[in-house]
């Protein structure tokens, strides 16, 4: 009897997913991520600074620092809707969606 409850929430909860968006920044500003709900890179941006550096190996990671630092901030904001949506479900609090 609660299964149209829960898919409306799954979907609604999908949704969300959609819209959610995070940004890493490393090395003051020289590179900018930004990660989508799916932990995709939709976004990258280097600074004239970080091109004009000639520092491949510093480029590489400033880069992936930025890449990380935005995946981690989507994969928190996923976990903090996951939490909601489980409590709106009635599960016990720490215990969201299994896998995120």
């Amino acid at each position: 009897k609660n299964l149209p409850k829960l898919k409306a929430n799954i979907e609604e909860f999908q949704q969300k997913l959609a819209q959610i968006t995070a940004e890493g920044v490393a090395g003051g500003d020289m590179v900018t991520a930004k990660a989508n709900g799916s932990f995709e890179i939709i976004a990258l941006s280097l600074s004239d600074e970080a091109i004009k550096s000639n520092d491949k190996e510093m480029l590489e990671e400033l880069i992936r620092s930025a890449d990380n630092q935005a995946i981690a901030k989507v994969r928190l904001t996923v976990s903090e809707e996951a939490q909601k949506m489980g409590g709106e479900l009635g599960l016990p609090s720490g215990m969201g969606l299994p896998g995120l």
